[in-house]
C-alpha cells in the first residue's frame, strides 16, 4: 500500500512539473525563437515583489541582479571594482567623481545618464543602512554633465566605494530617473534596467514564473568575471524561473531533465542527486549564510528588554541548525553577529546560544519582567526550505520557557510583505520572524542591516538605540584595523545585551545543475551570466 501511494505521489509530482513546463511554453507563445537557448531554473522562492529597494528579500535581490546594474561591484578579493562607472578621489578625500562608461543603455533604448544615477542613489539611500550613513556624510550629489556626477562629502568617508559596491541586502541598483523618482516607501511599477537581462513583464506570473531574456545591447566590461564584478557575459538567450515549493518535485524534475538548475535543494535530499553522474552539486556561496530571528521592538512583549533576553536564553543554535540543515558538515555553530571566519568575529553574549540554551535564566527573566502571557505571534513561512524550520523550533523553546506562542503559517512572499507592517499585532502586525543573510551582508557594523538603531528608518523590527548608532560611528571613525575590531567587539556585546537580533548559526546550501550547464561563478549571490548551456 505504501509503495502504491508513493508511486501515486510521484506521478502527481511529475504531472505538476509537466503542467508548469507546458504552461511556460504556452505563455511564451509563438514569439519565442525555437532555436533559443533557454535555462530552466528553480530559485529558492517564488518571486512576488519586483522592487529590490523596498525589501531585503534575497529572491528580489536576485531579480535585481538580472535586470539592473551597479556603479561599482565587489570582486572575489572583497575589493570594490568599477562596473557602470569609473571614479577618482580628490587629495583631501572629500570629492568622488564618477564617470559612466561608454555604451550604457536602458532596456527601452535610451542612454543611461548621471541624473538617472543620482535619483537611484537618493532613493536607495533612504532605505539602506549603509546608504543612510553615506548620505549623512554627503554635502552634495550633483551632475556635471550627462555622464559625470560628483559626491562632495562633509568629512572623509573611505568606505564610500565599499558602500556602493555592497553585494547584498539593499543593493544600489541603477534605474531610470522617472522610475527612481518613486518614493522610497512605494513600490515601483515599471521594471526597466540596464543590466544583462531584461524582464519579460508579459510572462510574469507572481509566485509562479519569471522570465528574463538576454539584453542584446548590453556591453560587458572587458575584465574577467569575479564574484559580482567584471564582465557579465550572457551566454543563454533566456532564463525562466519556475517556482516548485515541493522540494521532491524539483529533485524529480532535474533528474529527468525537465529543469536545469535548483538554487537551494534541501540538504537531506542531496544524496538523491549526488549519486547521479548527470548532475553537478556544488556550493557557490562559499562564505555561507547566517540564520537569525528578529523581534518587533514597537509592541509588547518584545518592547521589554528583559523579555527579549528571556527569548534569547530559551533558544540555542544546535536545535535550529539540526532541524534546518541536519548534516553538521553543512553548518557551523557561531555566536558572532558579524559571522565566524570573518575579520570582525566576536562572541560576547552568545554563550547560551552556542551551548544548550539557558532555560532557567529564561524563566527567571520572564518572571522578573512580569510577563503577562501576551501572545508572541511568529510568522511561519511554509514554502521555502531555508526558513521553514526556524520558527517551529523557536516556538517550542519559547513555550518551554513560559511564552504564549502563536505560529501563523503563510508563504514567504506574504511574510516579506507583512513584516513591513508597523501596525499592532491585532491589526496585522507581528512579534517575531526568521530570515537568513549571506555572510557579506552582516560582516561589518556598516553593512549589517540588523545593527541599525534608527527606529522607523531601520530594518523591520525598528529598534531605536542611540548607543548602537554611536558604536557604529566609532567603528566608522576607527583609524586602524585594531581599533575597528575593538569597536566591533563593543558592538557585539551591546547588540547581544539589547537583543538587536538572535544569531542562530551559519550554514552552506549547495546548488545542483545538469551537466549541460557550465561556467557557474562562485559568488555570494546566484548569478546567471557566464553560464553556457549545451544540448544533450
Amino acid at each position: 500500500m505504501h509503495a502504491q501511494l508513493t508511486r501515486k505521489a510521484s506521478r502527481a509530482r511529475s504531472r505538476l512539473v509537466a503542467a508548469i513546463i507546458a504552461l511556460s511554453a504556452c505563455v511564451a507563445g509563438f514569439g519565442t525563437d525555437a532555436s533559443a537557448t533557454t535555462m530552466m531554473a528553480v530559485p529558492h522562492s517564488g518571486l512576488r515583489i519586483l522592487d529590490p529597494i523596498i525589501t531585503t528579500a534575497h529572491i528580489v535581490r536576485n531579480h535585481g541582479y538580472m535586470i539592473y546594474d551597479t556603479l561599482l561591484a565587489l570582486d572575489a578579493d572583497f575589493k570594490p571594482q568599477p562596473q557602470m562607472a569609473d571614479y577618482t578621489v580628490s587629495d583631501d578625500k572629500l570629492t568622488y567623481t564618477f564617470t559612466l562608461r561608454d555604451g550604457l543603455k536602458w532596456h527601452d533604448g535610451t542612454p543611461v545618464t548621471a541624473e538617472d544615477c543620482i535619483a537611484s542613489l537618493q532613493r536607495w539611500g533612504k532605505r539602506d543602512t549603509s546608504g543612510q550613513i553615506l548620505f549623512d556624510k554627503t554635502e552634495s550629489l550633483t551632475a556635471t554633465d550627462d555622464r559625470t556626477f560628483v559626491f562632495k562629502l562633509k568629512e572623509p568617508f573611505g568606505f564610500l566605494p565599499d558602500v556602493l559596491a555592497k553585494p547584498s541586502s539593499v543593493v544600489p541598483f541603477m534605474m531610470p530617473k522617472r522610475i527612481a523618482a518613486t518614493p522610497a516607501d512605494t513600490a515601483i511599477t515599471e521594471f526597466v534596467g540596464s543590466g544583462p537581462f531584461r524582464f519579460v513583464t508579459a510572462e510574469y506570473q507572481p509566485g509562479v514564473k519569471a522570465v528574463y531574456e538576454k539584453f542584446t545591447d548590453y556591453v560587458p566590461r572587458n575584465e574577467p568575471a569575479s564574484w559580482l564584478a567584471g564582465g557579465k557575459v550572457v551566454k543563454v538567450d533566456r532564463v525562466e524561473w519556475l517556482s516548485m515549493p515541493d522540494a521532491q518535485t524539483a529533485i524529480n524534475a532535474i533528474q529527468s531533465g525537465e529543469i536545469d538548475y535548483i538554487e537551494a535543494p534541501p540538504v537531506d535530499l542531496l544524496p538523491l542527486v549526488e549519486s547521479n553522474d548527470e548532475l553537478t552539486v556544488k556550493t557557490l556561496n562559499t562564505l555561507g549564510s547566517q540564520t537569525m530571528g528578529r523581534m518587533n521592538f514597537l509592541y509588547p512583549p518584545f518592547d521589554n528588554k528583559k523579555i527579549r533576553q528571556a527569548a534569547l536564553k530559551a533558544m540555542n543554535q544546535k536545535d535550529v541548525l539540526d532541524a534546518l540543515i541536519g548534516n553538521p558538515d553543512y553548518y557551523t555553530i557561531c555566536g558572532s553577529v558579524f559571522g565566524c571566519g570573518t575579520p570582525l568575529e566576536a562572541l560576547a553574549g552568545s554563550e547560551s546560544l552556542t551551548g544548550a540554551g539557558d532555560m532557567e535564566s529564561a524563566k527567571a527573566l520572564l518572571k522578573e519582567a512580569g510577563y503577562d502571557g501576551t501572545p508572541v505571534v511568529i510568522l511561519q513561512p511554509t514554502d521555502v526550505v531555508t526558513v521553514k524550520a526556524q520558527p517551529v523550533v523557536a516556538a517550542a523553546a519559547l513555550r518551554a520557557a513560559g511564552f504564549n506562542v502563536e505560529l501563523q503559517p503563510m508563504d514567504w512572499q506574504t511574510l516579506v510583505t507583512r513584516r513591513a507592517s508597523q501596525k499592532p499585532v491585532a491589526e496585522g502586525g507581528w512579534n517575531m520572524f526568521f530570515t537568513n543573510w549571506i555572510v557579506p551582508e552582516i560582516m561589518t557594523p556598516l553593512n549589517n542591516p540588523m545593527l541599525n538603531g534608527r527606529g522607523a528608518k531601520g530594518f523591520f523590527g525598528w529598534q531605536t538605540d542611540e548607543k548602537l548608532e554611536a558604536l557604529r560611528a566609532k567603528y566608522i571613525a576607527a583609524a586602524t584595523a585594531k581599533e575597528q575590531k575593538a569597536a566591533a567587539a563593543e558592538l557585539q556585546a551591546h547588540a547581544m545585551d539589547e537583543v538587536s537580533y538572535v544569531p542562530l548559526g551559519q550554514y552552506k546550501n549547495p546548488s545542483v545543475w545538469r551537466n549541460q550547464l557550465s561556467g557557474f561563478l562562485e559568488s555570494p549571490v546566484p548569478v546567471f551570466w557566464n553560464i553556457e548551456k549545451t544540448e544533450d
